[in-house]
């Protein structure tokens, strides 16, 4: 039985680059017989909608863009039961990295027509009097999530210099916090640069954060860098793309399936994931923001 297909489309992702990314696909797919849909991703109560409807349909719903796009469909195919498939066409394209997706249009084709599916693990962020959202790579907070922020406002630089210049202008300015980090009961407190709880090994177009992470493990990777000079956190900065920032006796790595989160710090310390904004962490004299892992939560091609 041939599959049948709705892209969902983010227009802005990849700087644009996504509506032209889905033509050849969308091409090659009907070309073989199947029914394709497109569509834009114009908002969260739209995509909903639409992922419902595909869903109820039976279509492979494909997320057009980068990680924040795929995190936006996610809930709402879970929650329907459906399948996902992922053609790259982000900034960052981490998570599609993490399966080891191809981006070539004859190969993303392929894949969605015959690739098997496979059940990947999820992770539900939690804040105080918020909405539970799943996310499928990581969620990070302090200088990487203002890294991230600096990122989303780059329109003219190179794609590929976006997320180190980002992260180097936002180690340049930080401030360390105060993090309360409890995994599955055990606390524990740090003054930190950052914290990432990563479902993913990649974010921020290409950086093990979490070399030892899986996404299908039944496991959250927490990895707490401790507060150092800024300097010094500019130094060791590249170790980051291949992994051996972790051996580094600043950094910690935790394993677990449920984490709570807290931070004080001068100002309100942010959080992000999957390259969109999530706000600020909860202070250390209220209720925690929690993050839980969903194991084989989402269904996808590939």
């Amino acid at each position: 039985m041939t599959r049948s297909f709705t892209f969902l489309v983010n227009p802005a992702s990849g700087d644009g680059a996504a509506p032209q990314a889905v033509l050849p696909v969308a091409r090659l797919l009907r070309g073989a017989g199947a029914r394709v849909d497109v569509a834009s991703s114009s908002g969260p109560q739209a995509v909903a909608a639409l992922v419902a409807r595909a869903v109820e349909r039976g279509d492979v719903v494909v997320a057009v863009g980068g990680d924040g796009t795929l995190s936006h469909l996610v809930g709402a195919v879970c929650s329907g039961g459906g399948v996902v498939g992922v053609l790259p066409a982000g900034r960052g394209n981490d998570f599609a990295r993490m399966l080891g997706l191809p981006t070539e249009p004859e190969e993303v084709a392929e894949l969605l027509l015959h690739g098997a599916e496979r059940c990947v693990d999820l992770l539900s962020w939690q804040a105080p009097g918020a909405p539970e959202r799943l996310v499928a790579g990581s969620v990070y907070s302090g200088v990487d999530a203002r890294a991230a922020a600096l990122v989303d406002r780059m329109r003219w630089t190179p794609k590929p210099l976006q997320y180190p210049l980002g992260a180097v202008r936002a180690l340049a300015t930080y401030q360390p916090g105060r993090f309360r980090v409890v995994v599955d009961g055990v606390v524990a407190e740090y003054a930190a640069a950052t914290v990432v709880v990563a479902n993913s090994g990649y974010y921020g177009q290409g950086m093990h954060i979490a070399p030892s992470a899986r996404v299908d493990d039944g496991l959250l990777d927490v990895v707490v860098v401790e507060a150092a000079s800024r300097l010094e956190l500019i130094r060791r900065f590249p170790r980051i793309y291949g992994g051996s920032h972790v051996e580094l006796p600043e950094v910690t790595v935790l394993t677990g399936r449920r984490v709570e989160i807290a931070a004080d710090a001068r100002a309100s310390v942010p959080v992000g994931a999957d390259g969109e904004a999530l706000g600020s962490l909860p202070g250390l004299g209220g209720p925690a923001a929690v993050v839980e892992l969903r194991p084989g939560a989402l269904r996808v091609v590939g």
